[in-house]
This record gives structure tokens, C-alpha cells and sequence, in this order.
């Protein structure tokens, strides 16, 4: 199935090429071929004014002058996307011939996924996430595999339930809700009640016959992306097989899960940010059946169920960056959750506090970053925020990134790298945000992604393992920040962590004097102050008087 899926898509694209002098005309034919040929214009043209753009150009004109062209490079990108965010709307009223195929091949993608389920509903919702690299029609398509995976029916339900826990669900449980609430790529979850205290649970049940089956479906994805990489040499997807085959055993042990959850709420607990993690019950969890307290909340992404509770994106959205800031840089060991998808991170109003509260699902995949890797990645970020050129350089090479440092800094904050150069200049905190709410702005974003796809696959492939994941999460969490409309500057949050960990690295050193804990310590409140007065700017310029003048 796999394979005559993968050969099917192949000939759609291929046949596609010869299509159109066989397709009858439908009156719009002409309107189409002007739309399609003006679409590509209008792309080459956003690539040409996006290459000017990212250049490093002007050097022989003043600093006040240089600063003028490289705003008019900006102000002429930013034409030429909304000219083409207008071209593509345009097209997609008339039906693109180019999206009819991209939407055949995304159904395709999605049934096989739907059909074989586990390993590829995983790998079909990292692709969900893949906004800025894959088609519109891919995305979209993908995406109703958050909500919409295939479901075990409660006959199944109850065998594992009987397997595993040695009774019948109603003899075990006080009422046992037969449909699911919710599924995902390898279990389902249904509500039930504690027999004892009749409090309501949240029962994740595993695919019955996916422990089974899960060792052939990783070999077949494996071997399908080895050939299709033989086959087409300057496309790399062998870094996620790489990593989804010896990760997903683990996310297969639901007592593996459990233990993952509890050491994520201890980490949490210290922190004091207020995040939720499901008490998990033991006496009735196994490594296909796992039990915990039912917590209520929406997708991370419901700005409509925010808007009710009144609670604002932007503090959902700092609040998300903490939680995961502090997994990767706080406490003793880097243990952090890499599958943060919007289904994965609910959201709620805290009463107590008026403020909104997190609730974090599925802690099946996790990855403990060792000590050195985490300064490292510390030191890059914390070089990021403050747009510290050579940190960032010598933070990059220290990771294995080499020469290609400017490509993985824009991958990391998914800007291009000129964008740091122009902070640099300023020096500023300040990023130019991405809304969602302008087509041209995800139109920059996708151009600038495609534009490096190559280059990024290439370096994907030689990165350290461990990056792997967070790349993986971090994708996952722009998807939310994209959809909240980006309403904090993330990075900023981010860097604090980073900062403090390269601080408390810095002072724990037995190594260091008092005058090199005098240094860090001095680098730190300046990196503390920077972080106030560009806080104090943001909260000044959303102030209801500024914003209304």
C-alpha cells in the first residue's frame, strides 16, 4: 500500500505535466492560464526581492543611507508578496490545475495514513506541521489528522481493556463511555469513573494490534525513504525516519508514558508556571492501557473558546514558550516533551488567578538533553535574542552546524537571517512577528522556506540527534504561535531561559573565580535589563492609549 501510494502520487504530478491539453474547457480555461502564468511572475519576482533583500549589500553607502535602501529591499519583498497572496487568491477562486494535483496527492497521503494508521498517522501529522515548506493542500488535508484518526472499535477496546487489566471495563470501572472523546495515531481515549471515589478518568487505550504491527510499518517507511532518497538525491526525509523508528517503542509502553509524566510534573511544580499534568492512576495502567484524572480544557489553538472565557493569546502564547523554555534549559536535566501539537497542549481559564492555565497530554516522547548539548543550545539562543552575531556563529560551530550557521539560525526562528543582522544594528529585541492575518506575511515565510528547502534537508541531515526532536517541537509550537496570530515576541522568552542557564552554568562552575562569577553575573543583569526596557516598550506601545492613537 505504501509503496503503489508513493508510485500513484509520482504519476499524478508526472501526468499532470500533459493534463491540460486533454482537459475539456469549462469557460475559465483562459482566465486560468493568465492567473497561472501572472502566479509565476509574481513568484519569481518575490524571490528576486526577497534574494536582494536577505544579501548583505549597501556597504558602500553610510550607515543612515544604507539602513534607507535596506528598507526600501523590505518595503519592495512585501510588494511583490501581497501581489502574489492577490495572484494565488485569484487562482484558487478560478481552481488551479497545480492545486487539483496537490490536493489528489494530499487524499492519497491522508487515506494511506487513515488506512495503515499508527507509525503513518504520526509521520502524516508532523507533515500537518510543515506549514511553511509543504503546499497549502497538504496542510490542510493532514491537519484533520490531529482530530479525525482512525478509531478501534469498543470490542476492541474492551479485549485490551480484559488482556491487559484481567476484567471486563464495567468491572473494573464505574461506567465506561463507549465512544472514544478523543484518538490519536496509537490509542484512543474514552471517559470513565473510579469505582471508589467516582471521580471522573480519562482511560488511553492503545490500537489494538499496533505493538504488533508497528515493527514492519517503521522498517516499510524506513526502506521507502531510503529508496525514494536514492531516487530523488536532493530531497532528504531520512532524518525523521531516523528518528521516529528508535523513538516509537517507547511512545508504545503507556508505563513508560506514565513515568515520563511524573517527572514532567515535578520539573513543572518547580517552576511554578501554571501547567497541569493528568495524575496518572497506577493500580489500573499497563503498557497498553494508561489511566489518569480527567482535566478539562481546548486546543491551544481555539482563539474563539479563549475570546469566551476571556483570557488573551498573549499571555496563552508566553505561557506555552515558558512551559517549554524551562523543559529544555531549567532544572537539573533537559526533559523535554517534543510531540507539543495543539491536541497535545489544552488551554484554561484558572479561576484563582483570572489567567490562562495549561494542561500538557501525552508525554510519550521525550527526550533528556545532556548537560553539554543544553549549553550549547543556550548559548545559541541566548545569542539569538540579543542578536550577537559571533555568539551565534560560534554557538552554531559548536553544535556541528559549521558554515551554515545564518541557514540554521533561520530555521530556528524561521526569519531570515538578515532580519538578525538588522537587530544587530539597532541593537533590538525586537523581531518582525508573523501574522496570520496577512497572506503576505505567510507568503514571505513560504518563499523564504522553499527557496532553502534544499539546503535545509541537507543540514537536517548532519544535525546532532538530539536537535532533532526539538526542531520537531519547535515546529509543533510556531503551528500554535502562528495560529494565535503571534502575539508575543517568543524568543525573547525563550532567550530569558537560555540566559539563565548559561548564567547558572557559569557560576556552578568549581573552575571559575570570583572574578569570573562577577563577569556572568554582570553579563546576566545586562541581558535582565535589555529583556525589562523591551518589555516595557511592548507593554507601552499595547497600552489602550497608544494603540488607539
Amino acid at each position: 500500500r505504501l509503496v503503489s501510494t508513493a508510485l500513484l502520487m509520482a504519476m499524478d504530478y508526472k501526468l499532470a505535466d500533459y493534463s491540460s491539453m486533454f482537459v475539456p474547457d469549462d469557460g475559465k480555461n483562459q482566465k486560468r492560464d493568465y492567473w497561472e502564468e501572472e502566479t509565476s511572475k509574481r513568484r519569481h519576482d518575490l524571490e528576486k526581492t526577497q534574494e536582494h533583500y536577505s544579501r548583505a549589500s549597501h556597504h558602500h553607502l553610510p550607515i543612515k543611507e544604507r539602513v534607507i535602501a535596506k528598507r526600501k529591499e523590505k518595503e519592495a519583498m512585501i510588494l511583490a508578496a501581497e501581489r502574489l497572496a492577490e495572484a494565488e487568491e485569484e487562482l484558487a477562486s478560478i481552481g488551479c490545475r497545480k492545486s487539483a494535483i496537490h490536493q489528489t496527492a494530499a487524499n492519497r497521503l491522508l487515506a494511506l495514513c487513515r488506512q495503515n494508521g499508527g507509525v503513518y498517522v504520526k509521520v502524516g501529522q508532523h507533515l500537518a506541521n510543515l506549514d511553511y515548506i509543504l503546499p497549502s493542500e497538504y496542510i490542510s488535508t493532514l491537519s484533520s489528522l490531529f482530530d479525525d484518526t482512525p478509531k478501534t472499535s469498543y470490542d476492541d477496546v474492551a479485549a485490551v481493556i480484559e488482556e491487559d487489566l484481567g476484567g471486563k471495563p464495567e468491572a473494573i470501572f464505574d461506567g465506561i463511555e463507549e465512544l472514544p472523546m478523543a484518538s490519536a495515531s496509537l490509542a484512543q481515549v474514552h471517559i470513565a469513573y473510579d469505582k471508589k471515589s467516582h471521580r471522573k478518568l480519562a482511560i488511553k487505550i492503545q490500537h489494538r494490534g499496533l505493538r504488533e504491527t508497528s515493527r514492519g510499518d517503521i522498517y516499510a517507511l524506513v526502506s521507502v525513504v531510503r529508496l525514494a532518497e536514492r531516487i530523488f538525491p536532493d530531497f532528504s526525509y531520512g532524518w525523521l525516519a531516523d528518528e521516529i523508528a528508535p523513538h516509537l517503542p517507547r511512545e508504545l509502553d503507556f508505563i513508560n508514558e506514565g513515568k515520563n509524566a511524573e517527572r514532567a510534573a515535578a520539573h513543572l511544580k518547580l517552576t511554578k508556571l501554571d501547567c497541569i499534568v493528568p495524575k496518572i492512576i497506577w493500580e489500573n495502567t499497563t503498557p497498553r492501557v494508561l489511566v489518569m484524572e480527567f482535566e478539562e480544557g481546548f486546543k491551544a489553538t481555539d482563539t474563539g473558546a479563549m475570546a469566551e472565557v476571556n483570557i488573551r493569546r498573549r499571555d496563552v502564547a508566553n505561557l506555552i514558550s515558558s512551559v517549554f523554555s524551562s523543559q529544555v534549559f531549567g532544572g537539573p536535566s533537559g526533559w523535554v516533551h517534543c510531540d507539543p501539537h495543539p491536541a497535545n497542549v489544552l488551554v484554561r481559564r484558572n479561576n484563582k488567578t483570572g489567567k490562562p492555565q495549561l494542561v500538557l497530554l501525552d508525554h510519550g516522547l521525550y527526550r533528556e538533553l545532556d548537560n553539554e548539548f543544553r549549553l550549547r543550545y543556550a548559548h545559541l539562543w541566548k545569542s539569538l535574542m540579543l542578536a550577537d552575531l559571533s555568539g551565534i556563529k560560534h554557538a552554531c560551530q559548536d553544535l556541528g552546524v559549521g558554515d551554515a550557521y545564518p541557514l540554521f539560525a533561520a530555521v530556528i526562528l524561521a526569519r531570515p537571517f538578515d532580519e538578525v543582522i538588522e537587530r544587530a544594528k539597532k541593537g533590538s529585541l525586537s523581531q518582525n512577528t508573523v501574522s496570520t492575518a496577512s497572506k503576505a506575511d505567510q507568503v514571505v515565510m513560504r518563499g523564504y522556506a522553499q527557496r532553502y528547502l534544499v539546503q535545509i534537508f541537507e543540514l537536517l541531515a548532519t544535525l546532532p540527534r538530539q536537535m532533532l526532536l526539538l526542531l520537531k517541537m519547535n515546529d509543533c509550537l510556531r503551528h500554535i504561535d502562528y495560529s494565535l496570530g503571534s502575539p508575543t515576541n517568543t524568543m525573547v522568552v525563550c532567550g530569558r531561559y537560555a540566559a539563565q542557564k548559561v548564567y547558572k552554568d557559569s557560576i556552578s562552575d568549581e573552575k571559575a573565580s570570583w572574578m569570573d562569577r562577577l563577569v556572568a553575573w554582570k553579563d546576566y543583569m545586562n541581558v535582565l535589563v535589555r529583556i525589562f526596557i523591551h518589555d516595557l516598550g511592548v507593554w507601552w506601545m499595547q497600552s489602550p492609549r497608544v494603540a488607539s492613537s
